[in-house]
């Protein structure tokens, strides 16, 4: 194993697209194989590349690594993405929890039902706009800096950033109450890395279709209904 960083995982978002996120503003290629049968799966279970039989899985510096926090924790810190010592790593740790948080009502979305839908969308609205986005507000006007820790750009930022597009495609003016975050929004979306991931034909996934949800479910046989919050 060796070169680019290797990415094992549907073709589509889910736990792999804040890692996708990561090395992307990073400024690192990385190359992906996407499971699209049980075969491949279970030619990854019998190979013994996913320790607790689950993806993530992702091919870097000679390791095998999955758990999604463990693999964005060792991107962050390679890249310099992780703060300048304990405390501000600390602080980067404790944000992008809050934004995993906020993250895991989005990511269920797909799987649900066309009525709890409904039900979820107005709750990821309620839950950004009543108790995440207000703590980062506050984050950012309380310290005036243009990023979330020591003002220089790290793992929490673009973190935030991802979770900010993933709210604003279930309310497009979601930030309207929120000036410090709109102002943070247009300075990440305009470093190179980022915007070059934003565009057209990067290897960023679109929102996660009919198709990506019944692959998902072949694969790794789920033959149940996931519920609303």
């Amino acid at each position: 194993m060796s070169g680019k960083p290797k990415l094992y995982y549907f073709n589509g978002r889910g736990k792999m697209e804040s890692i996708r996120w990561l090395l992307a503003a990073a400024g690192v290629e990385f190359e992906e194989e996407f499971l699209e049968t049980r075969e491949q799966y279970e030619k990854l279970l019998q190979g013994g590349s996913l320790l607790f039989q689950q993806v993530p899985m992702v091919e870097i510096d000679g390791m095998r690594m999955v758990q999604t926090r463990a693999i964005l924790s060792y991107i962050a810190a390679k890249y310099n993405l992780y703060g300048k010592d304990l405390k501000e790593r600390a602080l980067i740790d404790m944000y992008v929890g809050g934004t995993d948080d906020l993250m895991g009502f989005i990511m269920m979305f797909p799987f649900l039902s066309a009525e709890d839908k409904e039900k979820q969308r107005a709750f990821i609205v309620q839950k950004a706009t009543s108790r995440y986005f207000p703590a980062y507000e506050k984050i950012l006007k309380d310290h005036g800096q243009d990023f979330l820790v020591g003002n220089s750009f790290s793992w929490a930022d673009v973190h935030l950033f991802e979770a900010i597009l993933m709210v604003e495609e279930k309310k497009s003016d979601v930030l309207s109450g929120f000036p410090q975050l709109q102002a943070f929004k247009a300075r990440i979306s305009s470093i190179p890395t980022v915007k070059k991931f934003l565009e057209p034909g990067s290897q960023r996934k679109p929102v996660p279709d009919d198709k990506y949800v019944e692959t998902v479910r072949r694969v790794l046989r789920m033959y149940y209904d996931v519920k609303a919050n």
